[in-house]
């Protein structure tokens, strides 16, 4: 029985499943792969531990659906989410749903591999305390529209919402979503919704 981190893959596009199979085996990963929600189900009672992806968009049962199923079975395996599809409120619904990262195809190597990093540690330990602090300590670091925006993005209202909320143009929007972005220290969307929702909690 080999040692290496089991990780189980989700996805109904046979393709995209062998090539994330494929990337996750060169980076000393066991992989079990599943067509389907309910065939990963099925096979759930006799699984390793480890971490599930899982594509949002499938037949029979879509990737936020298992995320519920398994949340009801409480299942702790940490999930990273995939899509070709994503936008704002969905990433957001995810992140909400404890879904440890989301990401958009194509994402890179490195960019999987960090989300898989980050979901086995957070099965390994609670969030640190000094981290909630320094979130913290970058949130009063933003100018109240920077707030505003921030509050807006992680409510999942898209950039045109929240300019309309406002009362300011979707071009501002992007750029003080870009300002608050590199003030939080977030390099994609997934880790600023979960960074915020770390010191705010669900709600």
């Amino acid at each position: 029985m080999s040692d290496a981190p089991v990780v189980h893959v989700v996805d109904d596009d046979e393709s995209a499943r062998e090539s994330l199979a494929f990337l996750l085996e060169s980076a000393d990963f066991e992989v079990v792969t599943y067509a389907s929600a309910p065939a990963f189900l099925e096979a759930l009672e006799t699984a390793t531990p480890g971490v599930i992806i899982t594509d949002v968009r499938m037949p029979e049962m879509s990737g936020q659906d298992l995320v519920a199923r398994l949340a009801a079975l409480k299942v702790k395996m940490p999930i990273v989410m995939i899509t070709g599809h994503g936008d704002i409120p969905m990433a957001v619904e995810a992140m909400r749903s404890g879904v440890v990262d989301f990401l958009e195809k194509p994402f890179s190597e490195s960019r999987m591999l960090d989300a898989l990093q980050r979901a086995f540690k957070s099965s390994e330990a609670a969030p640190v305390t000094t981290d909630q602090a320094a979130i913290l300590k970058r949130i009063e670091s933003l100018s109240e529209r920077e707030r505003q925006v921030l509050d807006g993005v992680v409510a999942g209202h898209a950039n045109k919402v929240i300019a309309r909320d406002l009362g300011i143009s979707p071009r501002t929007v992007e750029i003080y979503r870009a300002k608050l972005m590199t003030k939080m220290q977030a390099d994609n969307l997934a880790a600023l919704v979960r960074m915020t929702l770390s010191v705010r909690g669900g709600s």
